[in-house]
């Protein structure tokens, strides 16, 4: 099953969040739902059933203080290759780096983890400087998150899209 530990948006954040998808450049692609909203901490992959227990058995041995996290950056990766728009969110790599120390023997660490969250995927633009003049221009409104659980997550491509469900779920303290 393919699978990602994650952080979840709760609505109150996801709400906001649309609304900056909202003021997006016009663009061919299509917008992350609202209740597909995520910061992936860690992608796992395509992993066989028999070795989920030891993940969660690993994951509910962490503890890691609650912490607030903010979104502080609208942006992308590559101004020549746009396919991903993302938000920026903040405290989120220790917790993530936690999460590669418990996961060690079962998966790779994370070579180089961006703390962002997908609110867009873009397959085509018409005219890339005017939209990263627009893009550029989207004032983002306050948007704090108490961080008090992380997930387990399971994705299930489906012909409308992700859908994705979770198989864990972990208190911080």
């Amino acid at each position: 099953m393919r699978t990602f530990i994650s952080l979840n948006i709760p609505k109150e954040a996801s709400s906001k969040i649309l609304e900056i998808q909202k003021k997006l450049p016009e663009f061919q692609g299509r917008k992350t739902e609202q209740e597909n909203l995520h910061l992936t901490l860690k992608f796992l992959g395509e992993v066989e059933e028999s070795r989920i227990e030891e993940i969660k058995k690993r994951l509910e041995e962490i503890k890691f203080k609650k912490f607030e996290s903010e979104i502080d950056e609208i942006g992308f990766f590559s101004e020549d290759f746009i396919r991903i728009i993302w938000l920026h969110m903040t405290n989120c790599g220790k917790l993530q780096k936690i999460i590669d120390e418990r996961l060690k023997g079962l998966f790779e660490p994370e070579k180089r983890f961006m703390s962002h969250l997908t609110i867009a995927r873009i397959k085509n633009i018409k005219n890339r400087k005017k939209f990263l003049e627009e893009l550029k221009k989207i004032k983002l409104p306050e948007i704090k998150l108490n961080v008090d659980k992380f997930y387990l997550m399971k994705s299930e491509l489906t012909p409308k899209g992700s859908k994705y469900n979770v198989i864990g779920e972990y208190g911080l303290v």
